[in-house]
């Protein structure tokens, strides 16, 4: 995914797929956000470390602005995948 800010990304994300993806995704994201706001966290921290980069710093890995919490990203992905 590509995109200069993570709006851009969440948004090329969710174009880029198939609808059969989307359906999948959406499913996931729904059973994500079913956990508490403390298991997201320990679960996105582990995504970002082990998945995007394995040398990351986990300190450095935050949404800060629009984003003010883990939750409040995966329901916009979530939104992204439902348009």
């Amino acid at each position: 995914m590509y995109g200069d800010t993570l709006d851009e990304a969440i948004q090329e994300g969710a174009s880029c797929h198939g609808l059969q993806f989307n359906l999948e995704a959406i499913k996931e994201l729904q059973r994500l956000l079913s956990f508490t706001d403390e298991q997201i966290g320990r679960i996105t921290h582990a995504w970002i470390l082990l998945s995007i980069d394995v040398t990351a710093d986990d300190s450095e890995a935050t949404f800060k602005g629009r984003y003010l919490t883990y939750r409040a990203f995966w329901e916009a992905v979530l939104r992204a995948f439902e348009n």
